[in-house]
C-alpha cells in the first residue's frame, strides 16, 4: 500500500457520488488500532441512530474509523484470499457471530472481473486497499420501472466509497492485477437486496 491516495465518496439514492470530507492520514495515525476497537467503535457510532434505517447518517464517522483501520493495521493487509479459478473472485469474513449486525470481510477480484448491478439492501463503506475498480452507479425509475445509468467513479487504493442503502451500482476491477477490498455493512434487509437487470428490466432477490 505504498503512495495511497485519500479521498472519501459517499453515494446517494439517486446514484450520484459525491467527494466527501477526509480526514488528515497523520491525525488518524497510531501505534495500535486493533479489529475488535474498530467494531466495538463503529457499534458506539450506530447507537446513537434512533432506528436502523437511519444508521447511514453516521456514515462519516464509520468511513474515518474505516480509514484508521487500514492506516493502523498491518494484519489486515495479510488477510487476503486467493481467487477462486472459476469465478474469479474470493470473500474472507474477518468476524462472524449469529445476529451480529455487522458485515466485515476482505474481497480479492481479478483482472476484468465484472459483478452483476446491486444494491446491498444497507449502508456500505468499501476501502480499495488495492489495484483499481470502477464503480459504474443506476438509480431505480419507478414510472417506467427501469434502471437509469447515472454514472461512473474509478476508484484507486487509498479511497473509500460509502453507500446509502437504495444505491446502486456494479463494480468493474480495471487493474491488470487483482484488486483488494476491506468491506463494512450493515444489518442487510434481505427484503431489500436485489439483482437488476436492464434490457429487458428485471429486479430479483439478491
Amino acid at each position: 500500500m505504498i503512495d495511497m491516495l485519500h479521498q472519501d465518496w459517499f453515494v446517494d439514492a439517486e446514484g450520484q457520488c459525491q467527494p466527501r470530507p477526509t480526514p488528515r492520514p497523520w491525525n488518524l495515525l497510531q501505534e495500535h488500532y486493533y479489529l475488535h476497537q474498530f467494531l466495538s467503535d463503529v457499534l458506539h457510532s450506530l447507537a446513537h441512530a434512533p432506528h436502523e434505517f437511519d444508521q447511514w447518517d453516521y456514515l462519516p464517522q464509520i468511513r474515518r474509523r474505516v480509514r484508521q483501520l487500514i492506516l493502523n493495521s498491518y494484519w489486515l493487509s495479510t488477510q487476503r484470499p486467493d481467487p477462486d479459478p472459476k469465478t474469479g473472485t474470493a470473500l474472507l469474513t474477518l468476524y462472524d457471530e449469529i445476529g451480529y449486525p455487522l458485515t466485515v470481510q476482505t474481497v480479492t477480484a481479478c483482472a476484468g472481473v465484472i459483478t452483476p448491478i446491486h444494491n446491498h439492501g444497507t449502508w456500505g463503506v468499501v476501502a480499495l486497499l488495492e489495484g483499481q475498480e470502477r464503480h459504474t452507479l443506476w438509480r431505480r425509475m419507478i414510472h417506467p420501472d427501469r434502471l437509469e445509468k447515472t454514472g461512473q467513479q474509478t476508484l484507486q487504493a487509498g479511497e473509500i466509497i460509502s453507500f446509502q442503502p437504495e444505491a446502486i451500482h456494479q463494480v468493474e476491477n480495471l487493474g491488470p492485477t487483482p484488486s483488494f477490498t476491506f468491506q463494512l455493512y450493515g444489518d442487510t434487509q434481505p427484503k431489500s437486496r436485489f439483482l437488476f437487470e436492464c434490457a429487458p428490466f428485471a429486479v430479483k432477490p439478491f
